[in-house]
């Protein structure tokens, strides 16, 4: 009887013991440099993360993927425009971008990088909307510096 004793006691230690690492995996997290994260207590915004170490309640605070914060360049394919003279040509985008705002690009914004595009072809054919053929081929610094800006 004593050997059935100790041994449902030892199972009883083992599971005790992987319950408490479990919950040491789940509750320390590590924030790397230049990224940030998003945590959510029971599926309700609690707060970001900046880099470093962080303690999380295991089960009720959530982790949502890390964000880069670093800035970022995204090539889009070629954009058909129509310049001032109704001609039409075909412009290749370079964008580079950076998320300033944790919390905002991942609750505002359903795909930040797809409103990225969009906005920049707007912008695009606007500018470029209001040039001639001859003024959209050599006006490149003037082009950029109409880029949108955004604050946050």
């Amino acid at each position: 009887m004593e050997n059935a004793g100790g041994a449902a006691l030892a199972i009883v230690l083992v599971v005790l013991i992987v319950f408490v690492i479990i919950v040491l995996v789940r509750s320390v997290r590590i924030i790397p440099q230049a990224r940030a994260g998003v945590v959510e207590r029971l599926g309700k915004y609690q707060r970001t993360l900046n880099p470093g170490l962080t303690i999380l309640i295991p089960f009720v605070d959530r982790l949502l993927p890390l964000l880069d914060l670093r800035e970022q360049v995204v090539s889009f394919p070629p954009q058909p425009v129509i310049t001032e003279d109704n001609l039409v040509v075909s412009i290749d985008t370079v964008v580079y971008f950076q998320v300033t705002d944790p919390r905002a690009a991942t609750y505002e914004i359903a795909n930040y990088i797809q409103a990225v595009e969009q906005l920049t072809t707007t912008t695009l054919r606007n500018v470029v909307g209001g040039l001639n053929l001859e003024e959209a081929l050599t006006s490149r610094d003037q082009i950029n510096g109409q880029a949108p800006r955004r604050p946050g």
